[in-house]
């Protein structure tokens, strides 16, 4: 009733001497709200236009742009977006933003930290796993090099004979200096039965070495072991995976029914793996309460893991190691010097010191980047420095030799470096070839004739096909009969053994 009121009262003429009454003019009738509205298009449809005008008329007044947030990343964006309006052609959004992730890694100068695209990712993840297809070898990339770390053992890679420090410069005949190693992985990896070309470049070897290997199934058994005379049991471990302390375990627990007196753990071309696998095989030695590893995050205090309750194997212990033993071998191989005392022997190891993390992204690429550094239980880090062995003991000068490539024919009349390394094998073989000057004549001829007589091959004369691969075989056997970093680590045991009793 009140609102009724008011709007009869605010309708009513106002009143006007008769005087001054003019005739009235034409005018448009409208009720208010339609007056409003018309009112507020009218506004909106100005304001539409202004701003269009504004934004895309040939003299703009202002450039609209998207809030960055960060202001880090404003000269990002501004690169971005010169590049894919003035480019001369339309770029590859995807790739130029992996690659521009890549360069942020590549700045952190770290050879363990990567950026893998989905198909590196996924190529990472099957080397974790039970096998995976290719040529079985741990690589990284250091000072723009693809380095071999290690070859995994039985592989095509160590029967090629692919060494630690082997720098690879080219496959299949193109160069991958410069290439991050989830990249050169990509390269080098392939289908079961199909050749690739490696050309290496070897410490001591003027020229490169050529190699043709051929992928396989590479399955990751990671845990070998055999008893030795003297019930000392040798343990290889060739990789530190999810599985590999249970492999460990199991075959210890059968070793110590048969009157296990002493253990060689050995980690030799190891090129480490999960931290938590070293860490729980060292708990099988490390008494409760004594530390195994230290690791220290950025602006943190080390956090000091130590050894817990639990089965523990309180025999004589020593340790095999060598330039391809890296990261969680050298975790090992700390604990067990430092926290049980265990004599280490062979070579100085690699020296990686740090500790990585791998997060995946949305499109199933992965980050992986360095999270921490580790120290031994005294609080030694080892990065770059490797562990000096308490015993050095060196392998024998003819388990460097180079690579014989077996699509080589070598014979009579034949003189290169690869005639002087065959000849070289022959000699430690025993198959007197003559001098070792490359030269290949009537000696070396006879002595490659033995070499097929034993092996059950025709007797041509020729170094060349299954009697290259039956040479290096037989200098691989012989390595591994003769092995002296084994034979003092086995020494080391007995004597101490025999102390106890």
């Amino acid at each position: 009733m009140d609102e009724q009121k008011n709007d009869s009262i605010e309708q009513q003429p106002e009143q006007i001497p008769p005087a001054e009454i003019k005739p009235a003019g034409k005018f448009i009738r409208m009720k208010p709200f339609k007056f409003i509205m018309l009112m507020f298009f009218t506004i909106l449809i100005t304001a539409g236009l202004t701003i269009f005008a504004l934004t895309f008329g040939e003299k703009k007044v202002v450039e609209v742009k998207v809030p960055t947030g960060r202001a880090e990343f404003s000269k990002l964006y501004e690169a971005y977006d010169l590049l894919k309006n003035n480019y001369y052609k339309d770029i590859d959004e995807s790739k130029v933003v992996d690659g521009a992730i890549n360069g942020m890694f590549d700045a952190l100068g770290d050879p363990y930290s990567d950026f893998m695209v989905k198909e590196e990712a996924d190529q990472f993840k099957s080397g974790l796993s039970s096998s995976f297809q290719g040529i079985g070898a741990e690589i990284q990339e250091r000072n723009g090099s693809i380095t071999v770390v290690s070859p995994i053992k039985n592989s095509p890679a160590e029967k090629a004979g692919l060494l630690p420090k082997d720098i690879i410069l080219t496959v299949d005949g193109k160069s991958i200096h410069g290439l991050s190693a989830s990249e050169a992985v990509a390269r080098i990896r392939g289908e079961k039965g199909t050749p690739v070309k490696l050309t290496v470049k070897r410490e001591g070897n003027v020229e490169p070495l050529n190699m043709t290997i051929v992928r396989d199934e590479i399955p990751v058994e990671t845990v070998y072991g055999e008893m030795l005379e003297g019930d000392i049991a040798h343990i290889q471990i060739t990789s530190f995976s999810e599985n590999t302390a249970k492999e460990f375990e199991k075959i210890l627990a059968d070793y110590e029914g048969k009157g296990l007196k002493g253990i060689v753990v050995d980690v030799r071309q190891n090129p480490g793996g999960y931290l938590d696998a070293a860490i729980e095989i060292s708990n099988l030695f490390v008494p409760e309460g004594k530390a195994i590893v230290q690791v220290q995050q950025k602006g943190e205090e080390p956090k000091i893991t130590n050894a817990i309750a639990g089965k523990k194997y309180n025999v004589p212990v020593t340790v095999l190691v060598d330039s391809g033993s890296a990261s969680a071998s050298e975790i090992l191989a700390g604990a067990l010097k430092e926290s049980v005392g265990a004599k280490i022997v062979g070579e100085t190891s690699f020296g990686k010191g740090t500790v990585q993390n791998v997060t995946a992204l949305k499109d199933g690429s992965n980050l992986k980047f360095t999270t921490a550094k580790w120290l031994t239980p005294n609080g030694n880090w080892i990065h770059e420095k490797g562990i000096a062995p308490d015993v050095k003991v060196s392998y024998p000068s003819y388990a460097s030799l180079p690579y014989l490539d077996p699509s080589v024919e070598m014979k009579n009349g034949v003189q290169s470096n690869s005639v002087k390394a065959a000849q070289e094998m022959l000699e430690v073989l025993g198959y007197e070839p003559g001098t070792a000057d490359g030269i290949f004549e009537q000696y070396t001829e006879r002595a490659v004739k033995k070499l097929q007589a034993a092996s059950g091959l025709e007797e041509t004369g020729v170094l060349t096909g299954e009697t290259t691969y039956a040479l290096m075989d037989a200098i691989r056997a012989k390595i591994k009969a003769d092995d002296p970093q084994l034979l003092k680590a086995k020494e080391l045991l007995t004597g101490t053994s025999a102390k106890t009793e």
